[in-house]
């Protein structure tokens, strides 16, 4: 089962990747491609199917949610441990 994400989870992450988007982008590619590099080879595999998805978009789209389920896994294994 995934993790519940929070309201403020999602801002969090949001405040994080829109003080900067393309830096921000840039930087997830390459803790991607070292944390989990099938999971960015799968978001870069995606564009390539349609010409009419912007790949830059679909990354964002992607990396924001990964994050996302990163930052709440942290938490309820924080939560389980206390």
């Amino acid at each position: 089962m995934l993790p519940i994400i929070t309201e403020e989870m999602s801002s969090e992450i949001f405040t994080e990747a829109f003080q900067d988007v393309q830096a921000w982008r840039k930087n997830m590619v390459q803790y991607m491609k070292e944390e989990n590099p099938e999971v960015n080879s799968a978001i870069l595999e995606v564009a390539k199917h349609d010409e009419n998805i912007d790949l830059k978009a679909v990354a964002l789209g992607a990396y924001l949610s990964y994050r996302m389920l990163e930052l709440a896994t942290e938490n309820d294994t924080l939560t389980i441990e206390s």
